[in-house]
């Protein structure tokens, strides 16, 4: 799947955060699916055009999440949102909220993506949506019976969750963990989200032997920090205007974290 260089880059990758409008199903939801593809049409430009090298799509306008699920209409919709990225193209990946790694991959096989972001892969945690159990078995029986090119991008201690019940295992050993029960990649986050990721955490998580990825917290203070540790950074809310995830991608914010980075 995804190499010890993700997407053929010699340098730490980009990877922006297409952040989806309500979905239909989800108490937010406006009425409109051209609204919802419009604005993520607009932002993947955007981001592109500030310099990502990688996109990634999340129904985080879907508050509050289920558990481990979605329902088909986010499916269907998430799905459609994916081929407006995927149009214009560069690599992509899909994560839906919460947990929901079965049906991530299924839209990234229809729409053309490279790699599903997991959480809950390996280990078991609580988030605010409840107890999230590991996955990984049934993940990587359906990749394989789809036939699917997707790697899959394994959160560790993830953010907004306790993980009181793996507490006697350090962050390096559990990267290994998810390492060996097949993830590509590993990401590592701060507390929630736009919290900063401590560059000690990139070190430990490197002990797992495959790529790390920064998922939380990365502004052009800490990028060219973070980007000498990591392999890829995902970067959402440093990149919208006023650093809020709910406004569009504002074009300059990407072009200072790509300067930070490319100065690293």
């Amino acid at each position: 799947m995804n190499g010890p260089w993700l997407f053929g880059l010699d340098r730490c990758a980009l990877v922006g955060m297409v952040h989806l409008e309500p979905l239909p199903g989800s108490p937010g939801w406006r009425g409109s699916m051209q609204a919802v593809l419009a604005a993520a049409r607009r932002d993947a430009e955007a981001l592109l055009a500030g310099g990502c090298d990688a996109l990634l799509v999340e129904n985080m306008g879907d508050l509050p999440y289920l558990k481990g699920r979605v329902a088909p209409e986010t499916v269907a919709a998430a799905a459609l949102a994916a081929e407006v990225v995927a149009r214009c193209g560069a690599p992509f990946g899909v994560q839906l909220l919460a947990a929901a790694n079965r049906e991530a991959l299924g839209v990234a096989v229809a729409a053309g993506a490279c790699f599903v972001r997991a959480e809950g892969f390996a280990y078991a945690h609580v988030a605010d949506e409840g107890w999230i159990d590991a996955c990984a078995g049934e993940l990587l029986r359906a990749r394989r019976t789809l036939g699917a090119e997707v790697g899959v991008w394994a959160d560790v201690q993830k953010k907004h969750a306790a993980h009181a019940v793996t507490a006697d295992l350090d962050l390096g050993e559990l990267a290994r963990g998810a390492a060996f029960a097949g993830a590509d990649a590993v990401v590592v986050t701060g507390l929630r989200t736009g919290h900063p990721t401590d560059p000690a955490a990139v070190r430990a998580a490197r002990a797992a032997g495959v790529p790390v990825v920064v998922g939380s917290g990365v502004g052009p203070g800490d990028a060219g920090t973070l980007s000498r540790e990591a392999s890829a950074l995902i970067v959402g809310s440093a990149l919208k205007h006023g650093g809020d995830w709910r406004r569009p991608v504002d074009p300059e914010r990407v072009r200072a974290v790509r300067a930070a980075m490319d100065a690293g």
